[in-house]
């Protein structure tokens, strides 16, 4: 009997531990070099199958925007494979948005991944891919499922292993938009390629004198973060709230967040000291998509 219903299915959040542009398209897209990392602050959804083609999202939590990504991946999956099924989507949403974490790239590759399953497609990865470019930059990176070095316009993958570490990510009360971001004349958009074997050496090397408290020699930077601060302020009192607790900080994506490279297991973190309308907590990386097998 054919699978009615997914559950408690994981839409994983994602840090950029760098973001470089190093040029930009002659249809406007902007080329970037960056290593993502999956982390477990995510979103929950639950999927249920229509035999009527209708295509429905439910909010368990904040109110969505009415044609958000989640529905927007359903119907391009629905209309790319021409089956007569729908979909009820349920998102309890919980990384926030704005943030530059991925979020709702992140819920739309999971619908991809759960109506895959649920319609019986049994598409490989490769053709969802072709599906999840069109969606979004960071779409392709969650349907991919490993931590990854990312190139192009987001489409471009190469899988990277990363051992399991600790960041503390916080967002201010504050969204950011992205499109004012990559508009913006002060955009740098020439910072010279990075190769995948150098940046992830100097990142592990980050990574482990944060375990031991040391000032990290911190590899490249958020090319969008000098923007985003000048039009979201905020973004730099977090970045030196973190900067003080934790001897490093950089925005994520195309901000508001900021995160810090902790490390060590000991470190707790700090109940009590947030500013009011700023979130956050303590996250681990994820060696894998938690649904990373589903489209194998």
């Amino acid at each position: 009997m054919a699978v009615q219903a997914l559950y408690d299915l994981p839409a994983p959040a994602k840090l950029n531990l760098f973001l470089h542009i190093t040029g930009r398209r002659a249809d406007g897209y902007h080329l970037l070099q960056s290593v993502f990392i999956l982390i477990d602050w995510a979103d929950t959804l639950h999927v249920e199958r229509r035999a009527d083609g209708q295509l429905r999202r439910h909010d368990l939590g904040p109110a969505l925007p009415a044609d958000d990504l989640s529905l927007r991946a359903a119907r391009a999956l629905q209309q790319a494979s021409g089956t007569s099924f729908g979909a009820d989507i349920s998102v309890l949403k919980r990384v926030p948005w704005g943030a530059g974490m991925g979020g709702g790239s992140s819920d739309a590759a999971t619908v991809l991944l759960a109506l895959n399953r649920l319609w019986q497609l049994d598409w490989p990865r490769s053709r969802l891919l072709e599906l999840a470019t069109p969606l979004g930059a960071d779409v392709p990176f969650f349907v991919g499922g490993d931590n990854a070095f990312v190139e192009g316009i987001g489409e471009k993958l190469t899988p990277i292993e990363w051992a399991p570490c600790r960041y503390a990510v916080v967002k201010p009360a504050e969204g950011l938009g992205t499109a004012g971001i990559f508009s913006h004349p002060d955009l740098a958009r020439d910072t010279e390629p990075a190769t995948l074997a150098g940046s992830v050496a100097q990142l592990n090397a980050q990574r482990e004198s944060s375990a031991t408290f040391a000032k990290a020699a911190y590899f490249g930077r958020n090319d969008l973060q000098p923007v985003a601060q000048a039009l979201c302020p905020p973004i730099a009192e977090v970045a030196r709230w973190l900067e003080t607790r934790f001897g490093n900080s950089r925005m994520t994506g195309s901000g508001s967040a900021v995160f810090a490279t902790v490390g060590a297991d000991g470190v707790a973190w700090p109940e009590g000291e947030l500013p009011q309308g700023w979130s956050g907590r303590m996250c681990r990386s994820l060696v894998h998509h938690p649904l990373r097998a589903w489209a194998d």
